[in-house]
């Protein structure tokens, strides 16, 4: 990914097609290193190729991937498994639970701010 990072910002400064050395050049300024072979395989798959078509093809495969988000599915499904009369309980128990976090995440601070 670093590399991938570093190819992009020497196309933001500039740079239609950027070399291994640029690539080099801007891994090496935060002090990090890319291998030959990841920078010349990148090189060669981008090599012709817009890179906001690049990003665009790459969002249109990305929206097919599942993110997630499935909790709220499970959690509904919950109180009907378990009978009649029993929704209002685990919403209940929620609700001490996000009091008890708030809690617990004020006392974090241990007596001083980052900040001030």
């Amino acid at each position: 990914m670093k590399v991938v990072a570093a190819f992009l910002l020497a196309v933001l400064s500039g740079k239609a097609s950027p070399t291994s050395a640029d690539i080099k050049n801007i891994l090496g300024s935060v002090g990090a290193e890319g291998e030959d072979a990841q920078i010349e395989l990148l090189l060669k798959e981008v090599n012709g190729k817009d890179c906001a078509e690049l990003i665009a093809a790459g969002r249109e495969k990305l929206a097919s991937v599942p993110c997630g988000g499935g909790g709220g599915v499970a959690m509904s499904s919950a109180p009907s498994a378990g009978g009649g009369g029993g929704g209002a309980a685990p919403a209940a128990d929620a609700k001490k639970e996000e009091k008890k976090e708030e809690k617990e995440e004020s006392d974090d601070d241990m007596g001083f701010s980052l900040f001030e």
